[in-house]
């Protein structure tokens, strides 16, 4: 059955490092899988945050 250079390569190491896949779960984890958004929670803090005046540099209105 025919492997293409990439597949070989990427077989070979798995072969050499077999805790890759995990590490590289892991590593997904950490980035880029987030908790589920609390939406009472996310609503309080809309509802708490204090208001900018338009132009911020200048407050003698």
């Amino acid at each position: 059955m025919y492997q293409s250079d990439i597949t070989q390569f990427i077989n070979q190491l798995k072969e050499k490092n077999p805790e890759l896949e995990t590490e590289q779960r892991e590593g997904r984890a950490l980035l880029w899988d987030k908790q589920p958004i609390d939406l009472d929670e996310r609503l309080r803090q809309q509802q708490s945050r204090v208001g900018q005046t338009p132009y911020v540099y200048y407050q003698n209105f």
